[in-house]
C-alpha cells in the first residue's frame, strides 16, 4: 500500500515539475497571444477607417476588418502555442495545419466559396446596398451584403437571402447601375389607319406626362406587322431609373395613350379569327372536288356550296322534329 502511494506521488511531483517548468512559457505565451488579440482589435478599426476615408461601402471595411482580426488572432495563438510549448516544432505545426485545413476545406467548401465570393463582390461592387437588381428570379432591392449571403427586399414586400457564389456566378441585371431608364411598350394600331398620324399622336401622349425626360427624347418605331394590327412600340425614358418610377409613368403614360388615339380614331384592334366550314366556299370557285380547304369527296358527287344561316336553319329544324 505504501509502494503504490508512493508511486503517485513521485508522479505527481513528476507532472508538477514539468508544469513549473512550462509555467514561464506559458505565462509568457498568454501574454504575447493578449498582445496580438489587442493588435487584431486596433487593426480591425483602423482598416475600418481607411477603407470608409477612401470612400468605399461600410460593409467592405466591416469585412477586410473582421478577416485581418481573426488572421491576427490565430497568427498570435500559433506563436502563443510554440512559445509555451518549445518542444513542438514548427514542422508539427505545419503538418496539423496542412490536415487541419484540407479537412476544413472539405467540409466547409461551400462557405468558403461563399466568403470568398462575398469580399470580391464587395470589393468589385458590381452594385451597392440600395441598389435594383433582378437575379434568377428574384427582383428587389438589396438590403445588405454580409460575408456569405446577400438580402433582398422584394417588390411585395418579402426579404431574399442568395448566397454571394450565385451572385457572383449568375448573371446579374442591376436597374438603378445608372441616373436613367428606358421604358417601352408595344401598341397595335389598324392597318387602315395613317402610321405618321398615329405616331404622331402617340409621342404627343407621352410629352403630356411631366415625368418623361425630354433627352433623351421619346420616340416610336414601327416593330412588327402582326396578323390584326401594326405593332408601333413607344420608348421614353426615366429618372429616377427606380421601380416606382417605372412602374408609375408606364401607366400615365399607357392611360394617356388609349384616350389619345382613342379621341382622334385611331382603331386599336384586338386579334380576330375567321372560322370558314369545309364547304362554305362559292361555287364558281371551280372544281369543288379537288380545292384543298374542303373534305375529301370520294366515289360521290362533291357538295354543294352552303350558307351558314340555311345550316343553322336545319339544325333548329332538326332539332325541333326530335321535341316533337
Amino acid at each position: 500500500m505504501d509502494i503504490g502511494f508512493g508511486i503517485v506521488f513521485d508522479q505527481l511531483v513528476e507532472i508538477a515539475t514539468g508544469f513549473l517548468k512550462l509555467l514561464p512559457g506559458l505565462v509568457v505565451g498568454m501574454i504575447v497571444f493578449v498582445l496580438f488579440y489587442c493588435a487584431a482589435n486596433g487593426v480591425r478599426l483602423m482598416v475600418r477607417r481607411l477603407l470608409h476615408s477612401s470612400g468605399r461601402p461600410e460593409n467592405l471595411g466591416r469585412v477586410l476588418g473582421r478577416l485581418s482580426r481573426w488572421l491576427l488572432v490565430i497568427l498570435g495563438f500559433l506563436v502563443a502555442l510554440l512559445i509555451a510549448f518549445p518542444d513542438f516544432s514548427v514542422g508539427q505545426l505545419v503538418q496539423i495545419l496542412g490536415l487541419g485545413s484540407l479537412a476544413a476545406g472539405i467540409a466547409f467548401r461551400n462557405i468558403f466559396e461563399d466568403f470568398l465570393a462575398g469580399v470580391l463582390l464587395l470589393l468589385n461592387e458590381p452594385f451597392r446596398v440600395g441598389d435594383q437588381i433582378v437575379v434568377g428570379e428574384y427582383e428587389g432591392t438589396i438590403e445588405d451584403i454580409q460575408t456569405r449571403t446577400a438580402a433582398i427586399e422584394t417588390y411585395d414586400g418579402r426579404r431574399v437571402i442568395i448566397p454571394n457564389a450565385d451572385l457572383l456566378t449568375n448573371a446579374v441585371v442591376v436597374n438603378t447601375a445608372y441616373a436613367r431608364r428606358r421604358i417601352e411598350y408595344d401598341i397595335g394600331v389598324g392597318y387602315g389607319d395613317d402610321l405618321e398620324v398615329a405616331r404622331q399622336l402617340i409621342l404627343e401622349a407621352i410629352d403630356g406626362v411631366g415625368s418623361i425626360l425630354k433627352s433623351p427624347a421619346p420616340d416610336v418605331v414601327v416593330m412588327e406587322l402582326a396578323d390584326s394590327a401594326v405593332v408601333l412600340r413607344a420608348r421614353w425614358w426615366v429618372k429616377p431609373p427606380r421601380r416606382a418610377s417605372a412602374v408609375d409613368t408606364r401607366d400615365r403614360v399607357l392611360q394617356a395613350i388609349k384616350m389619345h388615339l382613342q379621341a382622334h380614331g385611331i382603331d386599336m384592334p384586338f386579334p380576330t379569327r375567321q372560322i370558314l366550314f369545309h364547304d362554305q366556299t362559292e361555287e364558281e370557285d371551280g372544281d369543288r372536288a379537288r380545292q384543298r380547304e374542303g373534305w375529301p369527296v370520294g366515289p360521290g358527287d362533291a357538295p354543294r356550296p352552303q350558307r351558314i344561316v340555311d345550316m343553322l336553319a336545319q339544325l333548329v329544324e332538326g332539332q325541333r322534329h326530335k321535341s316533337d
